[in-house]
């Protein structure tokens, strides 16, 4: 059985990512995974700064979160997307969990991990400009992000559609379906 951890990039309770995080969730919990959902409200991360991290060390919410990424073979992530690009939380969240300690590396979390990504948004584009910049950060990890994807639009009359709950259920299914198979 195949472990995926999802989160969202967004913590807007009424958050349409959040929402469409859900239906993808759906997917590969009907594909057989195993999935944690994790609010990222739960393990709250101050800015990254090489400087607090040389005073402070690592916070003790980033080891949580590194954690729980290297024991999951995989990622759902729903990436809102801000002025056409990765939301701060989401960028922040990345940064902290890809901070090597003592002698384990950086990359760890990240390394050889299956990645889906959904995106919505109430515009016509639904978040796909962010997903260009989603995806080259996690490639550049180490992570091995599907080519498919889906940037709901419309998303505030879009989730009740059964085509696009489809479409998000699909990447969902798709991680769980790649995990599973993966060496």
């Amino acid at each position: 059985m195949s472990r995926i951890l999802a989160f969202a990039g967004s913590l807007r309770r009424g958050s349409f990512n959040r929402q469409a995080l859900a239906v993808a969730v759906e997917g590969a919990r009907g594909a057989g995974a195993e999935v944690t959902l994790l609010d990222l409200a739960d393990l709250p991360l101050p800015l990254f700064d090489q400087d607090f991290e040389t005073r402070e060390g690592l916070p003790v919410n980033a080891r949580k979160l590194k954690d729980l990424m290297i024991a999951h073979s995989g990622f759902l992530i729903a990436c809102p997307e801000y002025n056409s690009s990765i939301t701060p939380l989401l960028k922040n969240t990345i940064d902290w969990a890809s901070r090597g300690v003592g002698t384990e590396s950086g990359s760890l979390p990240y390394r050889n991990k299956i990645i889906g990504l959904v995106a919505a948004s109430a515009g016509v584009l639904g978040g796909l400009r962010g997903l260009r910049h989603v995806r080259e950060i996690l490639g550049n990890l180490g992570c091995v992000v599907l080519p498919e994807q889906h940037a709901l639009a419309r998303a505030d009359t879009a989730l009740s559609d059964d085509k696009a709950r489809q479409a998000l259920q699909a990447v969902g299914a798709r991680v769980a379906a790649v995990c599973a198979n993966w060496k």
